[in-house]
């Protein structure tokens, strides 16, 4: 994978101010042809650079007031694709990452309200065979979330 350029870079600042912004205005903003732009975009696609261009939800403004950090302990750390294709049905969770230290695994689980986050929890996670257990952080709100700045 090639190392991004000034170019790469100012095309995804741009990007990040507008996701729906047409290749025409970025390559007019940068002084730079829309081919040129579209081709780098393209490329910054193929290479997962972008992951997407895709709508950001907002969560809270939906009715889901509740979100939880969840760490999962398993019983067999080897059971981990399994039960991670089992927690990609749920569609309340949001995020999923292997981790270090206690639990094999870190989810964000977003609820509508406690009662709805208690059932996420005890009837479709705890119900996975193979997980030992979770142990949850409800987080009170977002103080920030970005991209990696560069």
């Amino acid at each position: 994978m090639d190392s991004l350029d000034e170019f790469d870079i100012n095309i995804i600042k741009e990007l990040e101010k507008d996701g729906r912004m047409a290749f025409s205005a970025i390559a007019a903003n940068l002084k730079i042809s829309n081919t040129m732009v579209h081709q780098r975009i393209n490329r910054l696609l193929e290479q997962g650079i972008i992951g997407g261009i895709k709508p950001i939800i907002q969560e809270k403004k939906i009715g889901f007031d509740w979100a939880s950090f969840t760490g999962i302990t398993l019983n067999k750390d080897s059971d981990s694709d399994r039960i991670i294709e089992e927690l990609k049905n749920i569609p309340e969770i949001t995020e999923c990452y292997y981790v270090t230290g206690s639990f094999t695994l870190y989810i964000k689980i977003v609820a509508k309200n406690h009662e709805h986050m208690r059932r996420i929890l005890y009837e479709k996670i705890d119900n996975i065979p193979g997980i030992a257990k979770t142990d949850s952080i409800i987080e009170l709100g977002c103080a920030f979330k970005r991209n990696i700045i560069l």
